[in-house]
């Protein structure tokens, strides 16, 4: 019976012990920053990630319906008539992109909104 007791008191003491799960794997980063929201640091890795596939100068005549995305002047014809917007956010009457995808990002497009809030500018 006494060697059943040690064992039996380390099983129950070590049932009691309890980590939650931040302590054990951090909190998660939840936070978008748009603090800066520049098109070369910014708006542009998006853009490669996202859409060059398919928008890049090489491959926009292709399944890019002729729409290019690598140069910041033809980001900011894309901008200027709402397209660009209109399609990341799947909005209605605009072609969502990317193509057969879901949305990007929700932080994403938070930051290219806010790029082109704040103007749009190539810096």
């Amino acid at each position: 019976m006494k060697k059943l007791i040690l064992p039996l008191v380390l099983f129950i003491l070590s049932g009691c012990y309890y980590d939650s799960e931040e302590a054990l794997y951090g909190t998660p980063n939840t936070v978008c920053d748009i603090s800066v929201t520049k098109f070369s640091t910014e708006i542009k890795p998006i853009l490669q990630s996202n859409c060059l596939t398919c928008h890049s100068n090489a491959s926009a005549t292709g399944n890019g319906g002729g729409i290019r995305l690598q140069d910041y002047a033809d980001v900011k014809t894309q901008v200027n008539n709402g397209k660009l917007i209109g399609s990341i956010e799947h909005r209605a009457g605009f072609s969502a992109m990317p193509k057969g995808g879901g949305l990007i990002s929700a932080c994403n497009i938070l930051v290219i909104n806010t790029w082109i809030t704040k103007g749009s500018l190539n810096d």
